[in-house]
């Protein structure tokens, strides 16, 4: 069996035209040669996998190629070139601060600096996770790396700058790599797939690079993952399965259900990614994105923005078509909310249903029955609100108004047939009605109002409530109430000790406390007042030894009487 290489490591780039995603840092960095501008020391800082430790090699080889090109890349034939390649360069060292971040490593490096390059111009020394070093390691560095020898070069590379003391920066040329781009990955993946005669698919390629992040290494990575489960014949389906991941169908069906008011669908469809064993919290970010595409998608000017295949860019298009924007922002709305619930919620999935079933409701509304001479809709007839009515114009409401038809004296009513034939829909359920029911007008139930004790007993279970918050149990369990009635509400009115107490309590607490209030009263009509206690009425207590003192004698005659007959001091 011949030695195997990974494809992260086999087609590595050698030179700044093949590096992937760095433009900016690779012409400056090319400039600076071109013009004899070389720093004694530079930084590399950005994500894994972007090509930081390449792209000092790199430049490391350009410096000190004997033969360099008319776009200043190395010759890959010169002493320099052919001994770095082979790996037995005696003036490119690479070190790993992870495994070297003592002071005695850094007095090893120094006394290693001292020492001119062998061949070439130049001893270029590149730092690996350059953070790792101690602190005392940091502060022994600073003056070789201020001013090192003529022929030193330092290159340190880091994924994480925060972590860089000040003094180390400031005597260093930071460059800031970005993350890959998904189309960028795309084709370099379709070019590696074509040297190894691997068939792939546009499909299979984004889902590869959407996995990696923006880390080419980790795309390369997963790309022989995906060959040696699906062989040089990669299916988009095998892909997702190796990978585990959400498939997009199940979005585009989702929204069509959702488009027709058909919640059983989606019931389905989430039953079903849920006996794959997909997270729920991963499948309802998933539908949240596949919605945030299509408002990309039929906006105009923003296909930049739609990182996708041409294939799904036609599908997103044409599912957008049949969408409105009052209709996408209100479900963004739906699952944007239904991700915050999530981990509160006691039933997750009962939790996630019922945003489908209300994602499914959006576009319910009253089917008109065709206006003639004989039959028309009565004004009267009561309307079916769906939450899509909270955000349209005002303009479009009273367009829908202004044409009045006076109703007939007896308006028929018709059962309609579901649009969907014999599957559930909700768009079916709000159109379907008896064919002879009489209006049944709603009888208003007067509310019972809750007796001040009930009140007191319930404000007491209030605060056992708030037992994780000893503080705010304190001042709700020590904090005297009083209770008024008007105009047949319950006023209860809760006194602190300060005002920064009131405010606190207003700002923060005011509105879930008569929440809760009214939960445990079963009465909406109680309202919660914050007041201050009045200083006259606040109870001093004795904290001085001669006012305790005092105090234990004006409440005990017997004490009184036995500091008299002993002459006792009491000051």
């Amino acid at each position: 069996m011949s030695e195997y290489i990974v494809s992260a490591r086999k087609y590595r780039p050698d030179s700044f035209e093949t590096l992937i995603g760095q433009d900016t840092i690779a012409r400056t960095l090319s400039n600076s040669i071109r013009r004899g501008q070389l720093a004694h020391a530079y930084l590399f800082c950005g994500p894994r996998g972007v090509g930081k430790t390449t792209t000092a090699r790199i430049f490391a080889k350009m410096i000190n190629c004997a033969n360099p090109g008319p776009d200043m890349e190395p010759c890959g034939q010169c002493e320099s070139c052919v001994s770095f390649q082979e790996g037995r360069s005696y003036c490119i060292h690479e070190l790993d601060a992870a495994s070297n971040n003592s002071v005695e490593d850094i007095k090893t490096l120094m006394e290693q600096v001292q020492v001119p390059p062998q061949v070439g111009k130049y001893s270029v020394y590149i730092i690996d996770e350059v953070h790792m070093l101690s602190q005392s390691a940091f502060n022994a560095f600073l003056k070789t790396l201020e001013e090192p020898p003529a022929h030193a070069i330092f290159i340190l590379a880091t994924t994480e700058k925060h972590k860089i003391l000040p003094t180390i920066l400031s005597r260093c040329q930071t460059y800031d790599f970005n993350r890959i781009s998904i189309p960028d990955m795309g084709r370099n993946l379709q070019e590696i797939a074509q040297k190894e005669g691997v068939t792939i698919d546009e499909e299979s390629l984004h889902v590869i690079a959407s996995k990696a992040d923006g880390a080419m290494r980790d795309a390369l990575t997963i790309f022989d993952q995906t060959v040696a489960f699906c062989g040089k014949e990669v299916q988009y389906a095998d892909v997702i399965r190796n990978l585990n991941v959400l498939d997009h169908e199940y979005s585009f069906k989702l929204v069509d259900a959702f488009l027709g008011g058909d919640y059983a669908t989606a019931f389905m469809i989430l039953d079903e990614i849920l006996a794959k064993g997909f997270n729920a919290l991963h499948f309802v970010a998933s539908l949240s994105s596949h919605l945030r595409n299509l408002v990309v998608a039929k906006t105009g000017g923003l296909e930049p923005l739609l990182e996708l295949p041409d294939s799904l860019k036609k599908r997103y298009a044409e599912q957008a078509a049949r969408c409105s924007h009052a209709f996408l922002y209100e479900a963004l709305g739906v699952t944007t909310a239904c991700e915050t619930g999530y981990k509160a919620a006691v039933n997750p999935r009962l939790h996630i249903e019922f945003a489908l079933m209300k994602l499914s409701y959006l576009l319910a509304k009253p089917v008109a029955a065709p206006v003639s001479a004989g039959a028309v809709t009565p004004k009267s007839a009561p309307a079916i609100s769906s939450p899509v009515d909270t955000v349209r114009p005002e303009a479009e409401k009273k367009a829908e108004t202004a044409v009045e038809v006076t109703p007939p004296a007896a308006p028929t009513v018709r059962r309609r047939t579901p649009k969907n034939g014999s599957s559930l829909s909700m768009s079916a359920i709000m159109e379907e009605k008896p064919e002879e029911a009489a209006p049944v007008a709603a009888v208003p139930q007067e509310v019972q109002l809750p007796d001040d004790d009930t009140l007191r007993l319930k404000w007491k279970d209030l605060a056992g409530q708030y037992s994780a918050k000893p503080r705010l149990a304190s001042m709700l369990s020590s904090g005297n109430i009083h209770i008024t009635e008007d105009n047949g509400v319950k006023m209860v009115e809760f006194f602190v000790t300060n005002d920064a107490q009131k405010q606190w309590v207003e700002e923060k607490m005011l509105r879930e406390l008569e929440g809760k209030l009214r939960d445990l009263a079963a009465c909406p009509k109680v309202n919660v007042l914050v007041s201050v206690t009045p200083m006259e009425e606040v109870e001093r207590k004795p904290y001085m030894p001669e006012e305790k003192a005092k105090d234990l004698m004006e409440r005990n005659p017997e004490v009184r009487a036995f500091v008299a007959d002993m002459g006792l001091d009491t000051k």
